[in-house]
């Protein structure tokens, strides 16, 4: 089965759904095949990147998980807008932004054997050869499983001490689900920060090895999850940071 990469925040609001998006978006471009899973049933946000509509989604993830249709019927080929020439595919999954449907979720646990299944079919079907799935902040059941079956997690955290303290945690977690890789991204860092102090603390508190830092950038909050940041500036030296991700994985 292809890689299955999973992003993980402790808290919300650190730019892991703009990350992941990001990084799928780039992974495409590449010439890789590509699949963005929305697992954030509490705060769905994937198809705000790629302008997908209510009209356009028919099925979610959510629906599959219900048994209300097949996995195949909840994804969104979104490699025409990209706008490239390449022969890399980006394929999204989106869940429901419905308020019954984020309630529901909030309170059913994630049906894990399904969940897998539908993983292993989306490989299959779609010939992938990356699997990117972003959870929901915080360790619950939910992500705590969806962890459990991944072949890399991605931590995503703010430099502020109580992000260091969560991420701690939910490292440890994972460590002890034995997911075979970590990496670490610390993103949104002020120019004012001591980067090498804060490569040494970040190897210091989690000992995954050298993580990758994103610096605030101003262009990127203009954005407001209306497109993918790499489609508007794919020069842009944050882009080449993230690239440094890329070739992690």
């Amino acid at each position: 089965m292809g890689a299955i990469v999973t992003f993980h925040s402790f808290r919300r609001g650190v730019g892991k759904s703009s990350l992941t998006v990001n990084l799928a978006v780039l992974l495409a471009l590449q010439g890789r095949r590509v699949a963005l899973i929305d697992t954030d049933f509490q705060s769905p946000s994937t198809h705000l990147f790629f302008g997908l509509s209510d009209g356009e989604v028919t099925h979610t993830l959510n629906d599959y998980l219900w048994d209300k249709c097949d996995i195949l019927s909840t994804v969104q080929d979104v490699t025409p807008r990209l706008a490239s020439n390449n022969s890399g595919k980006l394929f999204v999954i989106p869940a429901s932004n419905e308020i019954a449907d984020i309630t529901q979720a909030t309170h059913a646990p994630l049906n894990i054997d399904r969940y897998t299944s539908g993983l292993e079919k989306l490989e299959k079907e779609l010939e992938l050869d990356i699997l990117l799935v972003d959870t929901s902040a915080g360790l619950n059941e939910n992500t705590l499983q969806a962890i459990a079956v991944s072949n890399e997690i991605v931590f995503v955290l703010h430099p502020d001490n109580q992000d260091f303290q969560g991420t701690a945690v939910a490292v440890d977690m994972a460590r002890r689900l034995q997911v075979p890789a970590l990496h670490l991204v610390l993103n949104d860092v002020s120019e004012d920060l001591d980067w090498e102090d804060a490569y040494s603390q970040l190897e210091q508190t989690y000992h995954c090895g050298g993580g990758i830092i994103l610096k605030h950038t101003e262009e990127l909050m203009t954005l407001s999850s209306s497109q993918p940041f790499v489609l508007r500036y794919p020069e842009h030296p944050l882009i080449a940071q993230i690239k440094k991700l890329a070739e992690r994985l």
